[in-house]
C-alpha cells in the first residue's frame, strides 16, 4: 500500500490522476505511454497529435513535462509500459534530448538494459506529425528498397531494389520484381562539381592556394541523378544510406552530390539547379545507419530529418545519429538485427534488441562505463579528450571497442510510433529455426526447434555483414513482458534476459534438434 500511495503521489505531482482502485486491488499499469510537452499540450493543432495516438493505442497514459522528459521519470517508473512515445516541437529537439530518453529508457528499474520501446513523434509542424500518426496505424511489410550500401549484395530480401556502390566508384544497380539477377552498370557521364568549383573560383580571385584532396576534380560522377532516378522509378517502401552528411545534406558516395532540405522538402542540389525529389504520397522507413548526424534535428524543423518525415512521408526513421559516427555499431547493429531475421522483428525491435546486446557486450569489456554519461566534448578534435576522459572512468585505460560501444550507445534516434508494426517479408530457409514460448505459472519455456537446412552462421548473422558487428547471438523478443524473468535453476546457458527479450550467445544449436531454454519468473500480484 506504501508503494501505491507513493506511485500516486508521483502521479499527483505531474498533473495526472490515477485511476482511483479498491483497497485490495493495483491499478492497470498500461503497455504505452505518451510523454508531452505542455509546449504541446498547450497548442491545440499539436494536442491533436496526442489525442491520436490515444486512440490508436487504447487504454493509453499521458505524462506531461515543463522542461524535459526526465521530469516524468516517476511516472515511468510507476507506469512500467512496454512502449513510451514522446510527443514534442522539434525547435525542442537535439541531441542532448535523444541522448537523455536512451538513458532514462535504462533507468526504470536497476538493471543495466532498456525497460521500453522509445519512439519520438514530431513533424515540421503538428498537422505533419499527425499524418505520420495517422499513417502508421497499419502494418507495414517493406517490399521495395533503394540505398547507397554496398553489403545488401543482390538485395533479395526486397521484390524490388536499387543499389548506389559506396565500394566501387560509379558502380550501381537494380532489379525489378520478377528478375532474379541485379543488373549493374558503370555511371560514366559525370557533372560539374559546384562545390569544388566555386572554391577554386574564389581561391584565384583572392590570390590564395588551396590544399585539394586527393581524389579532387571538377568533375564528378554523376551519382546524385542515379539516386534521384532510382527514387522516382522504385518509390522505395524503405531508403538505406551511408556516407557523409550533416543535419542539413546527405552526400551521395565519393562526394557526388547532396540531397539537401528547405522549409520542410528534400531536393536534389544539381549544378544546373535545384530539384525536388518526386514524391507519391507513400509512406515510407528510411534508416541513416551510416551517416553522421542525420537524426540530430539540431532544434530547428529546418533539418534533413524533418524534411524526410514532411515531403518523403517517412513514418519511421531509425538509426539515424545525432553525433558524428565513426564506429558505427549502434546504426550498423541494429540493420543487422533487422535484415538477419527477415520478418521476425519489426524496425524498433531489432534496433531494441541491438542496443541490449551492446549492453551486454559493454559491461563484459568496461563495466564501469555501463551506467556513466557518455563524456562528451566540443570541438574539431573532440575525440581525443572524449577519448581520454573515458579512459579515466574505465580505471585508466580503455580498448578502442569498450570505447566505441560506450560512445555509440545513446546517440541514435528513432522517430516514429515505437509499436508499429513495420518489417520484412518472410525468406524462405532464411532463420529455419522455430520458437515456441509458454508461459505457465512461474515458468517461461522457450523451445527452439531447427530444422534440417538451419545454419548456425546463418543465426549469427552471416546474411548480412557490417562495420565492428560480430556474430549475433539467438535473440527472442517476447510476445508479451515477463515479470523478473531470469534463467532457471540448472540451466547454463550464456545469457541476457531482461523482461522483453531473451539473448543466448554461442547458444551451439544444430539441425533438426530441440532445445529448451526455462525461465523462472515472479508470480503475478
Amino acid at each position: 500500500m506504501k508503494k501505491w500511495l507513493l506511485g500516486a503521489l508521483l502521479l499527483c505531482s505531474s498533473g495526472i490522476l490515477p485511476t482511483p482502485v479498491s483497497a485490495f486491488e493495483l491499478p492497470r499499469r498500461p503497455e504505452y505511454v505518451i510523454v508531452a510537452s505542455y509546449r504541446v499540450s498547450n497548442d491545440p493543432e499539436w494536442m491533436d497529435v496526442i489525442e491520436a495516438l490515444k486512440k490508436k493505442h487504447k487504454g493509453a497514459e499521458v505524462c506531461y513535462y515543463k522542461e524535459s522528459p526526465r521530469e516524468v521519470m516517476g511516472n515511468l517508473r510507476w507506469y512500467y509500459p512496454r512502449y513510451v512515445a514522446v510527443v514534442e516541437k522539434p525547435e525542442q529537439i537535439g541531441r542532448d534530448f535523444v541522448v537523455d530518453l536512451n538513458r532514462m529508457s535504462r533507468e526504470v528499474d536497476d538493471d543495466i538494459y532498456a525497460d521500453f520501446l522509445c519512439g519520438i513523434i514530431t513533424g515540421y509542424d503538428a498537422q505533419a506529425a499527425l499524418r505520420l500518426v495517422n499513417d502508421t496505424k497499419e502494418p507495414k511489410v517493406l517490399r521495395s528498397a533503394v540505398t547507397t550500401v554496398s553489403v545488401f549484395g543482390d538485395g533479395h530480401w526486397f521484390d524490388r531494389f536499387a543499389y548506389i556502390s559506396d565500394a566501387r566508384p560509379g558502380l550501381v544497380g537494380e532489379r525489378e520484381k520478377g528478375e532474379t539477377t541485379l543488373r549493374e552498370t558503370m555511371v560514366t557521364d559525370s557533372a560539374d562539381n559546384r562545390m569544388y568549383r566555386d572554391m577554386i573560383r574564389k581561391a584565384q580571385e583572392e590570390g590564395k592556394q588551396l590544399r585539394l584532396p586527393k581524389d579532387f576534380s571538377v568533375k564528378k560522377l554523376n551519382l546524385l541523378q542515379r539516386f534521384y532516378d532510382y527514387y522516382t522509378k522504385y518509390d522505395p517502401d524503405v531508403v538505406i544510406t551511408a556516407a557523409h552528411a550533416t543535419e542539413k545534406n546527405l552526400e551521395m558516395p565519393y562526394s557526388s552530390g547532396n540531397i539537401m532540405c528547405r522549409e520542410g522538402k528534400l531536393y536534389a542540389d544539381f549544378p544546373e539547379g535545384p530539384k525536388d525529389l518526386v514524391e507519391t504520397g507513400k509512406t515510407r522507413v528510411y534508416l541513416p545507419v551510416g551517416n553522421c548526424l542525420m537524426g540530430n534535428i539540431d532544434k530547428t524543423r529546418n533539418s534533413m530529418a524533418i524534411a524526410f518525415m514532411n515531403s518523403a512521408r517517412v513514418g519511421m526513421l531509425a538509426g539515424g545519429y545525432v553525433v558524428e559516427t565513426w564506429y558505427g555499431r549502434n546504426g550498423w547493429g541494429g540493420l543487422c538485427y533487422f535484415m538477419n531475421n527477415p520478418g521476425r522483428y519489426t524496425i524498433p525491435e531489432a534496433f531494441f534488441l541491438n542496443q541490449q546486446d551492446m549492453m551486454f557486450q559493454l559491461r563484459q569489456m568496461a563495466p564501469a562505463l555501463v551506467n556513466k554519461p557518455f563524456p562528451f566534448a566540443e570541438g574539431p578534435d573532440h575525440m581525443t579528450p572524449e577519448y581520454n576522459e573515458a579512459a579515466r572512468l574505465n580505471g585508466g585505460k580503455i580498448s578502442t571497442d569498450a570505447f566505441g560501444f560506450f560512445y555509440d550507445r545513446d546517440v541514435v534516434a528513432l522517430y516514429g510510433d515505437p509499436a508499429w508494426d513495420v518489417r520484412l517479408a518472410e525468406q524462405p530457409n532464411a532463420n529455419d529455426y522455430e520458437v515456441e514460448y509458454k508461459v505457465k505459472s512461474e515458468k517461461c519455456i522457450v523451445t527452439v526447434k531447427t530444422g534440417p537446412n538451419y545454419s548456425e552462421e546463418r543465426m549469427r548473422g552471416a546474411d548480412f555483414r557490417s562495420q565492428h558487428v560480430g556474430e549475433l547471438p539467438f535473440s527472442f523478443f517476447f510476445p508479451k513482458r515477463l515479470r523478473n524473468p531470469r534463467l532457471a535453476e540448472g540451466q547454463s546457458w550464456k545469457a541476457a534476459v531482461d523482461e522483453n527479450f531473451l539473448l543466448v550467445y554461442e547458444p551451439g544449436f544444430e539441425p533438426n534438434k530441440e532445445y529448451t531454454i526455462v525461465l523462472t519468473i515472479d508470480p503475478a500480484r
